[in-house]
C-alpha cells in the first residue's frame, strides 16, 4: 500500500516484521532511503515532513508488532528506523541550507518577511520530528509503544544529527546575511517575496540534485577501483 505520503507501508511493514537485530543496518538504510524518496516527491514543508515521518513510523510500528523478537530486539529495530529517518532528514536540512544561501548570496535578509518564516521552519524540523513520532506511536499496540518511548528519550536527550544540522545552519545563515547587508548588497523585501513563492519547490529540486550526485558517486567509485586493478 502506497500512502498519499509516497511511502509504501507495506514493504516497510513486511521488512520489520521479518528483521532480526544482525539486519539493524540494512533496515536503517531501507528507511532512510524510503524517507528520502518520499521526500523528494513533494515541496519539501513542515506539513509534508509530518505526512512522511508519520507514514514511516506507523509502517515501523506495525511491522515491529508482528515481529517475534524479544522487546530488546524490538526496540532495536526501532532505533535504527528512527536514524534511518534522522538521516534522511538531515539531507532535507542540508537541501534547506543550499537554498538559503542562494537568497543570503543576494543580499537577503532572513530577519524579515517570507525568509524569516524559512528559517523558522529550518529550526523546527528537530521538534517537528520528535512530535511526530511521538503523535504517530501512540496508535501502535502497547508493547510496541513501550519498545518506542526508551528510543524517544534517548533522542530527546542525545540529540538528532537533524537538529545540529540545523542549528548550525541557522547560526552560520545569520552571520553571513549580517555580513551581506554590511556590504549593502540588500536585496529587496519584495524580491525575496517573489522568489519564496517557489521556494519549496526550489528545496525540493535541491534535494533531488543532492541524492543523484550521491548515487552517481557511489556509483563511479566501484568503476574506479575496477579500472586501478
Amino acid at each position: 500500500m502506497s500512502t498519499k505520503s509516497g511511502i509504501d507501508q507495506d514493504a516497510l511493514i513486511q521488512m520489520f516484521a521479518q528483521a532480526t537485530a544482525g539486519q539493524g543496518e540494512a533496515l536503517r538504510k531501507a528507511v532512510s532511503a524510503a524517507t528520502l524518496k518520499a521526500l523528494q516527491g513533494r515541496e519539501l514543508t513542515l506539513q509534508n515532513v509530518r505526512s512522511v515521518l508519520q507514514a514511516v513510523t506507523q509502517a515501523a510500528s506495525a511491522g515491529a508488532a508482528q515481529n517475534p523478537g524479544s522487546t530488546i530486539d524490538v526496540q532495536k529495530l526501532l532505533e535504527k528506523a528512527f536514524d534511518g529517518m534522522d538521516a534522511a532528514l538531515l539531507k532535507a536540512v542540508q537541501a534547506h541550507r543550499t537554498a538559503l544561501q542562494q537568497f543570503v548570496s543576494q543580499g537577503a535578509d532572513l530577519q524579515q518577511g517570507p525568509l524569516k518564516t524559512a528559517l523558522a521552519n529550518l529550526e523546527k524540523m528537530e521538534d517537528v520530528f520528535f512530535t511526530t513520532v511521538g503523535k504517530a506511536i501512540q496508535d501502535a499496540a502497547g508493547p510496541v509503544q513501550g519498545a518506542w518511548q526508551p528510543v524517544l528519550d534517548a533522542m530527546k536527550l542525545k540529540g538528532t544529527h537533524t537538529g545540529a544540522q540545523a542549528a548550525d545552519t541557522v547560526e552560520q545563515l545569520l552571520a553571513q546575511a549580517r555580513t551581506s547587508l554590511r556590504e549593502s548588497r540588500a536585496m529587496g523585501l519584495r524580491t525575496a517575496q517573489a522568489l519564496l513563492e517557489g521556494y519549496s519547490t526550489l528545496v525540493s529540486g535541491v534535494l533531488i540534485g543532492m541524492t543523484e550526485g550521491l548515487q552517481q558517486g557511489s556509483a563511479e567509485a566501484p568503476a574506479a577501483r575496477t579500472r586501478k586493478r
